[in-house]
């Protein structure tokens, strides 16, 4: 069996693609190829969470390797515990994907993004882990071979209370002693990893918070609520008078904000926002930003009449921090409000974007929606996914080769279009931007076209 990391880890149906045996073999894998003492382990609020922890956990201690269980938590919590001890970190979660799904993302000692040679050389050792359990009567075949620990060798299970509290207060002196007293918010949790702290950070900071997607129950994690259906929020937002809204998705690494109109404002705006912030404020190192090709171009249109650079990189933050640390930048992220403050963590924050923004809002003493309209103003995109068996195969396909040229040639120098594979999903996702909103569907009705006739073509 091959397994391969996306851009965010192993995902897949937990206990259908991403089983326990394979939950156990990736702790094996970690234990053998980081080679650390101990290793924190977290999840969100999935039914199948607490399984595939234990898995890991029995994985990593078979291995004699200790394990820091730090409970349900968002992802950057858990990088937050792994920096401040030095450790590796594994967060169980599918991030903003659907609660029958389930992920397993690896973290680098100091709650670091795995290099390139580790994430390969973990790829390896998982396989033939797993290849070790198919042909030795299952996981258990380690104790005939003689390398799994045993006695007191085995590691240790060990628990950090205070790690949450902890983060909170971290999150809290981002704004270096000012606060946020009296601003109206209304917080979506997703009914995920952040249920607990992200309540807890903004109150500690004075907001007159309001609270929704905070009752999880194992199944409605991300289910009509968080960054990906912000529609509850905007409503609650409208309804209550709020200044604006935050909405996080289920392992909250990422936001997406709402005006008090109940509009959305997605992560470009937001980088947008900050990026005019920090630089006005002398903290945009390098005046320079880091954006993704899914970024829309309005954004490169306004950084770039602010004089602000752009680096762009594939999709996923692993490849935005990569770009941050080779020339020491300080902001960078996504569309889908995935950003990273660099300075202030190792990977992208949901709760820190959400208090930094709130804090931008105070600051300059005006609506977020006249803040956002200003910011950018956004060229029509249009986003399809198109489900493939192979979706790297259709899109390197000659025949969507193809139409990427006629594409390209039919939208000049006033729009762009783009074909990836998904790394976390069985998809092809194809994007299209142009100035002309109508050109712009006609180049995406053509573009899905091709990828759906190849996707038929490569099917087994």
């Amino acid at each position: 069996m091959r397994v391969r990391f996306g851009t965010d880890g192993i995902r897949g149906v937990a206990n259908l693609d991403l089983t326990a045996d394979l939950a156990m073999a990736l702790g094996r894998a970690v234990a053998d190829v980081l080679a650390s003492p101990a290793v924190v382990v977290g999840r969100d609020t999935r039914r199948s969470g607490p399984m595939l922890q234990a898995a890991v956990t029995a994985g990593l201690t078979s291995r004699g390797v200790g394990v820091v269980d730090v409970g349900v938590l968002p992802t950057p919590a858990v990088a937050f515990a792994a920096a401040r001890s030095g450790l590796p970190a594994v967060m169980v979660s599918a991030s903003h994907n659907p609660f029958a799904d389930n992920g397993l993302k690896v973290f680098g000692p100091g709650g670091r993004k795995l290099s390139d040679a580790d994430e390969r050389a973990l790829e390896a050792a998982l396989a033939a882990e797993l290849h070790r359990a198919g042909t030795a009567g299952g996981p258990g075949g380690d104790m005939a071979r003689g390398v799994g620990a045993v006695g007191e060798a085995v590691g240790t299970v060990s628990e950090d209370p205070g790690v949450a509290a902890d983060y909170v207060g971290t999150v809290v002196d981002a704004l270096e002693g000012r606060d946020l007293a009296g601003m109206r918010v209304v917080l979506d949790c997703a009914n995920g990893a952040a249920w607990q702290v992200a309540p807890a950070a903004l109150r500690a900071l004075g907001v007159d918070l309001s609270v929704i997607g905070d009752r999880p129950d194992g199944i409605n994690i991300n289910d009509g609520c968080g960054s990906t259906e912000p529609g509850a929020l905007a409503a609650a937002v409208t309804a209550s008078g709020a200044e604006l809204g935050l909405a996080l998705d289920g392992d909250a690494d990422r936001l997406v904000a709402v005006d008090h109109r109940g509009l959305l404002v997605t992560g470009d705006h937001l980088l947008a926002l900050f990026a005019a912030d920090f630089r006005a404020r002398g903290r945009l190192v390098g005046d320079a930003v880091v954006v993704t090709v899914m970024s829309n171009l309005g954004l490169r249109l306004a950084l770039a009449g602010q004089g602000i650079g752009v680096r762009e990189t594939p999709v996923g933050d692993r490849y935005v921090l990569e770009a941050l640390d080779a020339e020491g930048l300080v902001l960078g992220g996504e569309q889908s409000g995935h950003l990273v403050f660099r300075s202030l963590a190792t990977t992208g924050d949901g709760l820190l974007t959400a208090v930094l923004l709130a804090d931008l809002v105070g600051r300059a003493a005006r609506p977020l929606a006249e803040l956002a309209d200003q910011a950018m103003t956004v060229v029509p995109q249009r986003l399809t996914n198109v489900r493939s068996d192979d979706p790297a195969a259709v899109a390197a396909s000659g025949a969507v080769t193809d139409v990427l040229v006629r594409a390209r040639s039919a939208l000049g120098e006033q729009g762009r279009v783009l074909v990836r594979p998904s790394g976390t999903e069985p998809v092809v996702r194809v994007m299209v931007e142009a100035t002309d909103a109508g050109l712009a569907d006609r180049v995406l009705a053509e573009v899905c076209a091709a990828v759906e006739a190849a996707s038929g073509a490569i099917a087994p």
